[in-house]
């Protein structure tokens, strides 16, 4: 946990007393920076000179790569101090890193160095809990390099778990509230004690960014923005005008503190629209808010990927949960540059929590997902697909054919394929189906195996209650997702 604290005061150390001019804007220790469309990105930053005989100076800068200044990237003029002020820009610097990047007044000895700087990919990660991360903090995703995160108090950091830090962030609506039920930031020993004693808080950012590393080279920087428990109207654009008083507000504010660009966004939220009240107006506030987002960030086409929610160990009323759970899948076909993952095949760290093993499971899929759209030139990439998506259900001699688009290679189960049940036309169950098997003349199919011709107007569930257990996947280990019902023709 040191790291968090000791990472951004590297370049202090190094600074003499008396220097001249400082980096105080645009780029900071361990920053990664948004790439443009190609392989490298811009680096605009400025700063103050102390005094007033710095004005009207040359400013220039430089790259290190090690100890080594970056081909094309030595000692160069990029402004002049007006007064006490400079601002300047790098362009095209490649992707990579760390980089070093040092200041100067001409023909001064000092320099101002910021530090392990990345140009690479910016993702949000919002939400709920199993964003913000609940799995047990037990053989967790490791640390690396090339994967940092602009941790919630506003400091760059090689990335570690747990990423969120709600408690203390620096926007107020983070903060958990203390006796006299008033919102309370922890700072201090009462901080560190916490974060001592905490046992939960894995989640599936980091994961997803060092897959990403792996399969592109392509350095990943984080922005954890969810928070526990969260409603669609807690997180409703209509209350971006309070900032850091509100979920919109800190995460519009924290995109902009990171440089105002992004790769894309990750989104795992809607347990808590699982009610009569907020599940019939879930889909609409979903796709209201892709919307906003976008306009937000001014990226018409930011992808967008999310996970539909999964499993809860609970006796309450299924049906909201259900609809959420149909408006998640129905949106995936209606809102562009978007994807869905699955995640009714996880196991679970408590009744309603993806557990840690889970939550990388759900990583690499979302990794698939992103590494289809937006690397498709990569190996590979361009032939994974959504994953098994049910395009319809057919009665042929006892037995009801499932069919799947979207499969890669082809269907497989962890054991005995389950999850599937037939239902009348008002949703009760069809106690019909002994046996359930992938078919093996056609690997996008299953066989529902049924003593008679089900009723007219029957039709097939999958991942029908809270609780249930579905085990179907393909070779990619892309899930198929809840759903139903689908007519049996």
């Amino acid at each position: 946990m040191l790291l968090r604290f000791l990472a951004p005061l590297a370049a202090l150390a190094v600074l003499a007393p008396a220097q001249e001019i400082r980096v105080t804007s645009g780029i900071a220790d361990f920053q990664v920076v948004q790439r443009n469309t190609g392989f490298s990105g811009d680096l605009k930053f400025g700063g103050t000179i102390a005094g007033s005989k710095g004005s009207g100076r040359r400013v220039e800068a430089r790259l290190l790569k090690g100890d080594t200044p970056l081909a094309g990237f030595d000692w160069v003029a990029i402004g002049k101090a007006q007064r006490q002020n400079w601002a300047g820009e790098l362009k095209n610097v490649p992707v990579g890193g760390p980089y070093t990047l040092e200041v100067r007044l001409q023909g001064a000895a000092a320099v101002y160095p910021v530090e392990n700087i990345l140009v690479g990919d910016l993702w949000i990660l919002g939400g709920q809990s199993n964003m913000e991360g609940n799995g047990n903090l037990v053989d967790v995703q490791q640390s690396i390099p090339q994967v940092h995160s602009f941790d919630m108090t506003d400091k760059w950091l090689i990335a570690q778990e747990p990423l969120h830090t709600a408690r203390s962030a620096k926007d107020p609506v983070h903060w958990a509230k203390n006796e006299q039920s008033q919102p309370q930031r922890l700072t201090g020993q009462a901080l560190e004690d916490y974060q001592a004693q905490r046992k939960k808080g894995a989640g599936l950012g980091l994961p997803f960014a060092a897959e990403m590393y792996r399969r592109t080279g392509v350095p990943i920087g984080l922005i954890p923005c969810a928070h526990g428990g969260t409603s669609m109207d807690q997180w409703s654009p209509a209350l971006k005008d309070k900032g850091g008083d509100s979920l919109y507000g800190s995460m519009l504010r924290r995109f902009h503190a990171a440089g105002g660009s992004v790769k894309g966004m990750l989104w795992y939220q809607g347990e808590s629209d699982a009610n009569p009240q907020a599940a019939p107006e879930f889909r609409s506030k979903f796709e209201d808010f892709v919307k906003a987002v976008r306009a937000d960030f001014n990226q018409a086409d930011l992808p967008f990927y999310y996970v539909q929610i999964g499993r809860h160990v609970s006796s309450e009323n299924a049906v909201p949960w259900r609809r959420v759970q149909l408006a998640q899948l129905e949106a995936e076909s209606e809102i562009p540059h978007a994807g869905m993952v699955a995640s009714i095949d996880c196991t679970l760290d408590d009744p309603i929590h993806i557990s840690t093993e889970g939550l990388k499971r759900l990583a690499h899929r979302l990794a698939n997902r992103v590494s289809h759209d937006l690397f498709p030139t990569v190996d590979g990439f361009a032939d994974l697909k959504s994953g098994p998506r049910p395009v319809s259900a057919k009665y042929e001699e006892s037995v009801v054919k499932v069919t799947f688009t979207g499969v890669n290679s082809k269907l497989e189960s962890d054991g005995r394929l389950a999850g599937f049940s037939i239902h009348d036309e008002k949703g009760a169950l069809l106690p019909l189906v002994f046996r359930a098997a992938i078919d093996p003349a056609n690997a996008s199919t299953v066989l529902l195996y049924v003593p008679s011709r089900p009723p007219a107007k029957a039709a097939v569930w999958y991942g029908f209650g809270k609780d249930p257990y579905c085990n179907l996947h393909d070779t990619a280990d892309m899930a198929a997702p809840v759903f139903g019902p689908l007519p049996i023709q």
